[in-house]
């Protein structure tokens, strides 16, 4: 069975678009949570777009189940004051409007690693989103990465079924390659209430993280609601 995390930067976003205090997205971890999350993500950009040091704190301090702070590398200092359970180690440029490709591990050997160090000698999980390939995977493995989170962004925005299929399988391909390798295996990006069915072919991923897709729903049918029928999706694969 694997388990669903929530990505509540989106809360975020609609709160920064007014420039107020709502909505909280250390509420809507909460509700998230009792709704049947098994973890609460958060992406901690460089210029603070959505989620703020603030935010993260509270919820370090609030969530129950298990804090996974998206950040580039350079924060690693904020990483380490905080202390959340796993680091997913991002990619960022200031001009995309959401993560768009997996972090180059295999083409900048040895840069990741001193972060790596860093955060598993606190304690501290680390994840890499990387892209389905599997030079990124062996070298994820060598720098000292605990998790690997897969890009599912080609097969999310794939629209033909010979396009699905293609970016499926290179996903089903890694996830394998990184299981034997002793890697946990966790997908996110783009993935809905449609698009995931597919996964349950694929035992090796353990978790995923979703956030547009169901605050997206939460719009429609509430919070509560989005996040148990989303969790009951995830728990069927």
């Amino acid at each position: 069975m694997a388990l669903l995390s929530v990505n509540v930067d989106h809360i975020a976003t609609i709160r920064e678009a007014r420039g107020i205090d709502e909505p909280d997205p250390v509420l809507a971890a909460g509700i998230a949570e009792l709704a049947g999350a098994e973890g609460i993500i958060c992406h901690l950009r460089m210029d603070r777009r959505h989620i703020k040091d603030r935010d993260l704190s509270l919820l370090k301090e609030v969530v129950k189940t298990k804090l996974n702070l998206e950040m580039a590398p350079e924060l690693v200092d904020i990483a380490l004051e905080v202390k959340p359970d796993v680091v997913t180690l991002v990619p960022e440029r200031r001009e995309e409007l959401t993560t768009e490709g997996g972090l180059d591990v295999a083409g900048n050997k040895g840069e990741y690693k001193g972060v790596t160090n860093r955060l598993k000698e606190a304690g501290i999980s680390v994840s890499f989103f990387i892209d389905p390939d599997p030079d990124q995977i062996r070298e994820s493995l060598n720098e000292g990465a605990d998790i690997i989170e897969i890009n599912t962004r080609e097969y999310s925005e794939a629209r033909t079924e010979s396009d699905i299929q293609r970016d499926f399988e290179k996903i089903k391909e890694a996830a394998k390659l990184a299981s034997r390798l002793k890697l946990r295996v966790h997908a996110g990006h783009g993935l809905n209430y449609v698009n995931i069915k597919r996964f349950s072919s694929i035992p090796e991923i353990k978790e995923y993280s979703i956030g547009h897709s169901i605050i997206a729903r939460t719009v429609m049918v509430g919070l509560d609601q989005a996040v148990r029928q989303m969790a009951q999706l995830v728990s069927q694969l």
